[in-house]
């Protein structure tokens, strides 16, 4: 079905990410991938959704459109917790610690999407609240030692094991913890292509 509403389209997917490429795959749109490679330090004075917001812009302005019908789709996603942006972790202590801090606690991950075409950006974000269960050190040991997320925001993916035994419920979107949140996507660009 959005094959057909986005025919006129060449839809670009501005992400290496192999859940976001999975995520377009299932929702039944034909895209390219054209990743950009840009330094994601944001200005210092930024918080929660306003992060996301600028670095998936970023994103979209270091992408260059090569046809007049070319939609580009980007997305940066931050677990938002205690005021503090987690990115993705560098190494097994950095990892453990941000799983510890969420222990126990409730934290939002936020996702923002920017569409860009050469007449118009659009760019919004989607906030869902995640609690964690108090999980033992053994266990966060062995999720990071077993999954190594080191390519995921806050450390986990709700997707992996984690998931399974350390998440005492969620209020949003599920896609969105993974890294797109994809009902909101698909309300944005059919509104984008009217």
């Amino acid at each position: 079905m959005l094959n057909n509403l986005l025919k006129d389209y060449k839809i670009v997917l501005g992400s290496n990410s192999p859940r976001r490429k999975q995520f377009l795959t299932e929702l039944g749109i034909d895209f390219t991938v054209r990743a950009s490679d840009i330094d994601e330090t944001y200005p210092v004075e930024l918080t929660g959704a306003q992060i996301t917001d600028f670095i998936a812009k970023a994103k979209a302005d270091a992408i260059e459109l090569q046809h007049d019908n070319e939609i580009i789709i980007t997305s940066d996603t931050t677990v938002w917790n205690n005021n503090l942006s987690l990115g993705k972790p560098e190494s097994l202590e950095e990892a453990y610690v941000m799983l510890k801090s969420l222990c126990g606690h409730e934290h939002e991950v936020i996702s923002s999407v920017c569409l860009k075409s050469r007449n118009k950006t659009t760019l919004f974000h989607c906030t869902t609240k995640v609690c964690f269960a108090n999980l033992s050190d053994q266990a966060l040991y062995f999720y990071i030692d077993t999954y190594k997320p080191y390519d995921k925001a806050g450390a986990y993916g709700i997707q992996e094991w984690i998931g399974l035994v350390g998440i005492d419920k969620i209020e949003g979107s599920y896609t969105n913890i993974v890294g797109l949140p994809t009902k909101e996507l698909v309300d944005e660009l059919l509104q984008f292509i009217k």
